[in-house]
């Protein structure tokens, strides 16, 4: 019974939080980007376009242009995604619809450029960390993902390198410049709010001087390590292998740290998604 009302409220907060996503996006799509002639990348950005020429209302193009992707979605990625994606983009087309009569907060092209893409990126993250999309590309990216050789972000990227061209033909080149900073500003936020400014890395380090190394990061740093043992590939001679997992806002401390003691060592660091108290807590292992 406890279960079943843990999961009834964690889809009840998802839905929440992707409603909230897309109240943020619609903020700063209509309070400040569109007023400065400003567009996002996307279907969003499309719409944005078709709206401006047709006069016609941000919302109906929105959802309109998305339907096609979803219904592609729908048979290639599956139900719960397509279902969470329809009701975010629902919730920004009535929401974008519902803010139209509002005044801009800035008519400063820049700041509205800065701080519609940070908003934007607030609010599209949050739809995204909670199981939606508010953008039909993002489907077709990952289908051609399976299907060509290119990543879903490069394939997002030449979308919207193309959108986002289009927007210097309609506005001037002046705003398709201001829409791309932000792009990449929302793109980073988006980044930031999926992935949190604590997003974890794995470290490998080479060195002579391992056991000193685990030290010094148990001490200064309050992690511990993994020793691998391993043997050089040409050298064949024995060697040892510290493997450990930080946040990215120890990464700077941690070379320091590695360097100070040792200026050959070997540092790799990569991405990765990890599980479990342990890291959290900071246990030796």
């Amino acid at each position: 019974m406890l279960k079943k009302y843990h999961s009834i409220f964690l889809s009840i907060s998802r839905i929440l939080f992707m409603l909230l996503g897309a109240t943020l996006a619609s903020i700063g799509l209509e309070l400040f980007l569109i007023p400065n002639n400003i567009i996002d990348g996307g279907i969003t950005g499309i719409s944005i376009i078709s709206s401006y020429i047709t006069k016609l209302p941000l919302g109906m193009f929105i959802f309109l242009f998305n339907i096609p992707f979803l219904i592609i979605g729908y048979k290639h990625i599956g139900k719960t995604f397509t279902l969470s994606t329809l009701f975010s983009v629902i919730s920004l087309s009535v929401m974008v619809s519902m803010l139209k009569p509002v005044s801009a907060i800035t008519n400063d092209t820049l700041l509205a450029s800065i701080f519609g893409g940070i908003i934007v990126g607030l609010g599209v993250g949050l739809v995204i960390k909670n199981g939606g999309s508010t953008d039909g590309t993002e489907i077709v990216a990952i289908i051609l993902d399976k299907r060509t050789g290119f990543s879903v972000g490069e394939i997002v990227m030449f979308m919207n390198i193309f959108i986002l061209s289009s927007a210097g033909l309609i506005f001037g080149w002046d705003r398709a410049m201001y829409s791309l900073v932000t792009y990449f500003i929302a793109f980073k936020v988006i980044d930031i709010v999926v992935e949190g400014l604590d997003e974890s890395k794995s470290v490998i380090i080479i060195s002579d001087n391992y056991k000193e190394i685990t030290d010094a990061v148990l001490v200064k740093l309050g992690r511990g390590a993994t020793l691998l043992e391993g043997k050089g590939a040409y050298s064949k001679s024995p060697t040892n292998v510290l493997y450990m997992i930080i946040s990215r806002l120890e990464i700077a401390r941690l070379k320091s740290i590695v360097t100070e003691i040792d200026e050959q060592a070997l540092i790799s660091i990569g991405s990765v998604d990890v599980y479990g108290k342990s890291f959290k807590k900071k246990t030796i292992h």
